[in-house]
């Protein structure tokens, strides 16, 4: 066996286990890697429709009917992409809690050194670990008592006679902001879903009415659109984002994204996308593992011949393929992965 082979996982059984059989590689091979990732065009990372700046202004002008906010940001970046114009147009004047959702799709092995990070680097006072997906999880159960011991400590102003509680949910989209109103609903209230969620961003494009979630004491929130920051600055940064989905697919392009999480899987030692492409050594080269998938899979698309416009041939469908790569991420098909484990591994407080 050459000295880049990876060695075999022994059996089928062991194979199930993303985690522990991590496949390993020789020094040689890792020089092979791309060192960074870069962008065909910067200007696919722009994307703020005019909802987005309707939204927060109209979300700015509920803040006096709001005695907390809650900001939902997805777990699998929990240090990267949160809007920063939320800071100084939302957070300066209420309560904050920050809510790190889909905790189980992210690697949990760095929640204590996520919320240590946040902190003390950020000043985020509290930070809540929450999955949608399960109503008994502790991070549901213990958000809306939070919630009001953080409404207690503050002087409620114009509020403080009000007997309800007002909170706002905000966040980038399709982090799981409806979706975590739906759970506290059902869980506390035994409600069903009463705010629209999907899996693409841009599902809520208005400030909702008020919510109720608790009746005792009553806690109302309000559900808002997710709002990006209209430039992202970095460039890696955009690119996780738009793996998380909180991008438009289109808007970037499936290749270019599963092309950054080839990039993000080789860089980090990852190699659990070996068994997605049944392959026995890793790539670098995301146009050959899509093609080889989609024959594999009997995935072709038609299209025209260059040569003719009457002649139609079977293409291997990079596109589908890519979307499947980039499915296998989203459900967890690839392992828990935090995004941001290459920035954690070394925080110290």
């Amino acid at each position: 066996m050459p000295e880049s082979s990876l060695a075999l996982l022994q059996s089928n059984s062991t194979r199930n286990d993303l985690k522990v059989n991590m496949p390993t590689l020789s020094t040689k091979h890792l020089q092979e890697f791309r060192r960074e990732f870069r962008l065909p065009d910067r200007n696919l990372l722009r994307w703020f429709p005019g909802h987005m700046a309707g939204g927060l202004k109209k979300m700015q002008t509920k803040l006096k009917s709001v005695d907390c906010i809650i900001e939902v940001h997805d777990a699998r970046i929990p240090i990267s992409g949160r809007n920063p114009n939320f800071k100084y147009d939302l957070l300066g004047v209420k309560p904050h809690i920050l809510v790190l959702n889909k905790t189980d799709l992210t690697d949990t092995n760095f929640i204590n050194k996520s919320s240590m990070y946040l902190k003390e680097q950020e000043g985020i006072s509290e930070v809540i670990f929450t999955n949608c997906k399960d109503q008994t999880s502790k991070g549901i159960k213990d958000l809306v008592p939070s919630v009001i011991n953080t409404i207690k400590k503050f002087d409620r102003f114009n509020r403080c006679a009000n007997p309800e509680f007002g909170v706002m949910i905000i966040g980038i989209p399709n982090v799981g902001k409806s979706s975590l109103i739906n759970s506290l609903r059902s869980s506390i209230l035994k409600k069903n879903k009463c705010a629209p969620v999907g899996a693409k961003p841009g599902i809520t494009k208005l400030v909702q009415n008020r919510i109720k979630i608790s009746n005792s004491p009553p806690v109302f929130v309000y559900d808002t659109p997710g709002i990006l920051t209209p430039n992202v600055p970095h460039a890696e940064v955009g690119m996780k984002l738009a793996l998380c989905g909180t991008l438009q697919d289109h808007s970037i392009g499936l290749f270019t994204i599963a092309d950054f999480l080839l990039y993000w899987c080789n860089k980090n030692k990852n190699f659990n996308y070996l068994d997605f492409f049944g392959i026995n050594e890793p790539s670098d080269n995301i146009g050959l593992l899509l093609a080889q998938y989609a024959i594999k899979k009997n995935i072709y698309i038609r299209i025209r011949e260059l040569t003719s416009s009457n002649v139609k041939v079977n293409k291997p469908d990079l596109n589908l393929s890519a979307n499947r790569f980039i499915e296998a991420f989203r459900n967890g098909k690839l392992g828990p992965i935090n995004l941001d484990s290459d920035t954690l591994k070394w925080y110290k407080s």
